[in-house]
C-alpha cells in the first residue's frame, strides 16, 4: 500500500531560480524518506516576476495581495491541501491571502524561528530584501519566538535590496558580490549577532555555511522541511 502524500500548492516564480531549488529539495526529502521512484505531489504556479517585484507603497501591496489571493484560490480548487509561497518578500501579504483560503499556508518565518529556537540562539543577523528587512511580517514572528533580529544599516540594507533584484534574481552570483555579503554578515556579528538569517530565498545560491564564522539559517531549506513534514503528517 502506498504510503499517503499530501498535495502541496506551489507559488514560484519569485524568482524561479530559486522556484528549481524548492522543486529539486522537495522531491529530494520525499523520496528520501519514502525511497523507491517517490516524489512530490505538487501543483506549481510561476508568476511573471516582472509584474511582482516588491512595491514601494501599500497600494502595490494591496495589488500583490490580490494577486496572490488569486492564485491562492486556484491552488486551492485545484486540490492543493495547503499552500507554500516559494519566497520571502512576498510574506508582507501571508496574512492578507490566508484569508482568502480554507487550507494552511506554511509561513516561511515560523520554520526559521524554530530552527533558531532549537539551536539555543537569541540574536540574528537577517539578510534579504527591504520588504523582508524593515517591515514586520518576518521579524515579529521571530520576536513572538524570543528571537531579535538585527538588520543591516541603510546603506547595506540598500546594496542587498539591489543586488537581489539586479543580480541574483536574474542568476548572476558574483564572487565579489559574494564577498560583500559575507563583509556585511561579520559587521552584523560583531554587533552581536550569533547566526544569520538568508532570508531571501537566492542568497543561500550565493553564500554558502562555510563562508561565516556563524551558522547560517537557509530559509529556501527551512521551508522545504516544514513542507515536507506537512505532506507526510
Amino acid at each position: 500500500m502506498l504510503p499517503a502524500v499530501k498535495t502541496l500548492g506551489l507559488i514560484g516564480g519569485t524568482t524561479w531560480h530559486s522556484t528549481v531549488e524548492y522543486y529539486r529539495a522537495l522531491n529530494e526529502r520525499i523520496n528520501a524518506r519514502l525511497g523507491g521512484l517517490s516524489s512530490a505531489r505538487l501543483i506549481l504556479y510561476s508568476v511573471n516576476f516582472q509584474e511582482l517585484q516588491p512595491p514601494a507603497d501599500p497600494a502595490g501591496w494591496a495589488r500583490v495581495a490580490e494577486v496572490l489571493g488569486d492564485i491562492a484560490r486556484r491552488l486551492e480548487q485545484a486540490g492543493a491541501e495547503c499552500l507554500v509561497i516559494c519566497a520571502n518578500t512576498p510574506h508582507g501579504v501571508a496574512d492578507q491571502v490566508q484569508a482568502r483560503i480554507g487550507i494552511p499556508l506554511l509561513h516561511i518565518a515560523d520554520p526559521t524561528a524554530e530552527a533558531i529556537v532549537q539551536a539555543r540562539l537569541e540574536r540574528v543577523a537577517l539578510l534579504g530584501t527591504r520588504p523582508t528587512m524593515e517591515q514586520a511580517f518576518f521579524t515579529s514572528r521571530l520576536a513572538a519566538r524570543g528571537v531579535a533580529a538585527l538588520v543591516p544599516d541603510e546603506a547595506d540594507r540598500v546594496f542587498l535590496h539591489s543586488t537581489i533584484l539586479a543580480e541574483l534574481g536574474r542568476g548572476v552570483f558574483r564572487p565579489e558580490t559574494r564577498e560583500a555579503y559575507v563583509r556585511i554578515i561579520e559587521g552584523l556579528v560583531a554587533r552581536g549577532a550569533q547566526g544569520v538569517i538568508l532570508g531571501c530565498t537566492e542568497i543561500p545560491l550565493l553564500v554558502r555555511p562555510g563562508d561565516c564564522s556563524v551558522p547560517t539559517f537557509d530559509t529556501t531549506a527551512l521551508h522545504v522541511g516544514a513542507a515536507v513534514d506537512f505532506a507526510l503528517g
